[in-house]
């Protein structure tokens, strides 16, 4: 591995991690502890719609996990307080998934988190130093997602 690429996997790696342990952190002090990263992320997938909420369907296709996953995690979460289940009125058969307001309180701490990440990172950039950063940006996101897709061969 040639110097530009150990101090790029060096970088990354921290940045990961780093971000990680802070959600992690952020998820503790939000919710006293009762929650974890991935039931954090299920709150900000719910948010997405606050008028009649998100489907089960919409919420396993957003975070890309299974319905029978997304049920589950929804039930411990309804059970903690942090969303509620209501029925259409169209079709009784679907369940739309809505934050309480303790859940709007926990997504709104996890929000500024990510708000404050962005500002911190971009504060004193120029805006070609912004297009470079969000280009390398979109080059890893498209590495992750043909990783997910093959299932992480190669």
């Amino acid at each position: 591995m040639d110097a530009f690429s150990r101090e790029l996997n060096e970088l990354l790696s921290d940045a990961f991690w780093s971000v990680l342990k802070i959600e992690e952190q952020t998820a503790k002090m939000a919710a006293q502890g009762d929650l974890s990263i991935s039931e954090l992320h299920m709150l900000e997938a719910v948010a997405k719609d606050e008028t009649q909420g998100r489907s089960i369907s919409a919420l396993a296709a957003d975070l890309k996990i299974t319905l029978s996953s997304v049920t589950i995690a929804v039930n411990k979460l309804v059970k903690k307080g942090y969303v509620e289940k209501t029925r259409s009125e169209q079709d009784g058969r679907q369940v739309f998934v809505k934050l309480t307001k303790m859940g709007h309180k926990v997504n709104a701490g996890h929000l500024y988190f990510h708000e404050n990440m962005v500002r911190n990172v971009s504060e004193g950039m120029s805006e070609e130093e912004k297009e470079v950063l969000v280009k390398a940006m979109k080059h890893l996101n498209q590495f992750f997602k043909r990783k997910l897709e093959t299932g992480n061969e190669g």
